[in-house]
C-alpha cells in the first residue's frame, strides 16, 4: 500500500547509515497449547541502513519497497517494487545484505527483472486502461524450486469506465517468467457489488508454512461486507487464509487490527491508513505467524509494529459471508515490538519482512524494508531485528 501522504524524515536518514542499539519487547506467548512457547518472541534492534534515493540500478529507479524474502538456493534477497509501471515495468531485485550480530553493514543490488506476463509482455502502466496493470506488494521465495510467487492487489476502480483488475497471487522464475497462478478465495474477489476487497487494501501478504507445503495470505483491510476500517475508538477483523499450492482451502481466520493510534491533522485531506501489509510465518510452527501492522496518522507520522499471532483456537470464517456482529474468535496475538521503542532514524513506511540468517546468539534475525513511494520525503529503510 502506498501511504495517502509522505512525512519528511530528517535529513540525516538520507545518508547510508549504520545504527545499533539495544531494544526488546517482550510479551506472553497466545495460545501456549499444542507445543507452542508459553512466551511471545521477544526482539532487539541490530542495526539499520538507508538506501541512496532513486538509486538508479541497471536502468531502473530502485524504490517502492513493498516486500522482501531471502533466497536460500542463493544466499540473496529478493525485493518487490510497487510501482505500477509508471516508471519502468513492474519488476524486482535481488541484492546482498551483509547482515550479522554488529548491525547491517552493507546493501549491494545484483539484479533485477521485470514480471512477465504469460504472453511473455511486460505489464504496463494504469494509464494504457486495457485493465492488465497490475499493484505488486509482496514476494517470497518457494521453498522447494526457489521460484518466486508474488502478490498483486489489483484494483477497484473509482470512475465507472475503468477496469476492475483483480487481485492475485503468481508464480514467476528467477527471471520473472510467468510460469502460473493460484487460485484465491472467492471472497478475495472485487465485485462490482461492492463486496470483497477494498480499493487499495486487497492481498498485500502472502508466507510460506509447513515447509512449504501451505501458503498463508491476509487482505490489508477489511472486506467491504466485514465492517468498516479502524478508528480512534474500534480496530477490525482482518482476513487471513490458509491454502494448499493447488489453492484448496484449508481455514480461514480473523486478525484483529488495531484501532488508530492518534487524532489526525485536522487540516489535512487525507484520512488514517492502516493495515497488514506484511505476515511470515515461523518455520517451525504452522499455526504461528509474525504480523506486521502499519499505520500512517496525517501529523503524527507512521506507527509500525509487529505482532506475534496463531489461528490455534480461531474461528474458521470460511463460510461466513459476513462477520459484522458475528460471534467470531479471533487470532491471538502479542506485541513482539513497536519500532517506536528502537531508536530508529526515522520510523518509515515499513511494509515487508523475512527471516534473515541465525545469529551466533541463537536469535534468528528479522529483515524489515520500508516502502518509500519514491517520495523525497521519504526514504527505503533497511531495519535488522534479532528475534528469539
Amino acid at each position: 500500500m502506498r501511504s495517502s501522504l509522505t512525512r519528511r524524515v530528517c535529513a540525516a536518514a538520507l545518508l547510508l547509515t549504520s545504527t545499533l542499539a539495544p531494544a526488546a519487547a517482550a510479551a506472553t506467548q497466545p495460545g501456549g497449547a499444542g507445543g507452542q512457547s508459553e512466551r511471545a518472541a521477544t526482539a532487539r534492534l541490530l542495526g539499520e541502513k538507508i538506501v541512496p534515493h532513486k538509486l538508479d540500478f541497471q536502468g531502473t529507479t530502485v524504490g517502492g519497497f513493498s516486500g522482501v524474502d531471502r533466497n536460500r538456493c542463493t544466499g540473496e534477497y529478493v525485493f518487490i517494487s510497487d510501482d505500477r509501471s509508471y516508471l519502468q515495468p513492474a519488476r524486482f531485485y535481488t541484492a546482498t545484505l551483509d547482515v550479522d550480530a554488529g548491525g547491517v553493514h552493507s546493501v549491494d543490488f545484483t539484479g533485477t527483472h521485470p514480471f512477465r506476463q504469460a504472453d511473455g509482455a511486460v505489464y504496463p502502466s494504469p494509464s494504457a486502461g486495457d485493465g492488465k496493470a497490475v499493484d505488486p506488494e509482496e514476494i517470497r521465495v518457494d521453498p522447494r524450486s526457489c521460484h518466486y510467487w508474488w502478490a498483486q492487489e489489483g484494483d477497484r476502480p473509482t470512475a465507472a469506465n475503468a477496469p476492475v483488475i483483480q487481485p492475485s497471487i503468481q508464480f514467476a522464475s528467477a527471471t520473472g517468467a510467468h510460469l502460473g497462478q493460484l487460485k484465491l478465495p472467492s471472497n478475495y474477489e472485487v465485485t462490482l457489488e461492492q463486496r470483497g476487497p477494498r480499493r487499495n487494501q486487497a492481498v498485500e501478504a502472502i508466507t510460506f508454512g509447513a515447509r512449504g507445503k501451505v501458503l498463508t495470505s491476509a487482505v490489508e483491510g477489511p472486506l467491504l461486507q466485514d465492517g468498516p476500517v479502524p478508528d480512534l475508538e474500534h480496530g477490525a477483523l482482518v482476513r487471513v487464509t490458509k491454502q494448499t499450492r493447488g489453492g484448496e482451502v484449508l481455514g480461514q481466520f480473523a486478525y484483529p487490527l488495531e484501532k488508530i493510534f492518534a487524532e489526525s491533522d485536522p487540516t489535512s485531506p487525507w484520512g488514517p491508513d492502516t493495515g497488514v501489509p506484511s505476515l511470515l510465518a515461523f518455520p517451525d510452527d504452522p499455526d504461528r505467524y509474525l504480523v506486521l501492522e502499519r499505520t500512517w496518522v496525517a501529523g503524527a507520522g507512521y506507527k509500525i509494529r509487529v505482532y506475534d499471532a496463531t489461528t490455534r483456537g480461531a474461528t474458521d470464517v470460511r463460510a461466513m459471508d459476513s462477520l459484522a456482529g458475528q460471534p467470531v474468535v479471533p487470532m491471538r496475538k502479542r506485541l513482539v515490538v513497536d519500532l517506536d521503542t528502537l531508536g530508529l532514524s526515522s520510523i518509515q513506511n515499513t511494509e515487508g519482512m523475512t527471516w534473515g540468517p541465525e545469529l551466533p546468539s541463537g536469535e534468528r534475525s528479522l529483515i524489515l524494508v520500508s516502502d518509500d513511494n519514491f517520495s523525497d520525503e521519504e526514504a527505503t529503510q533497511i531495519v535488522a531485528l534479532a528475534v528469539r
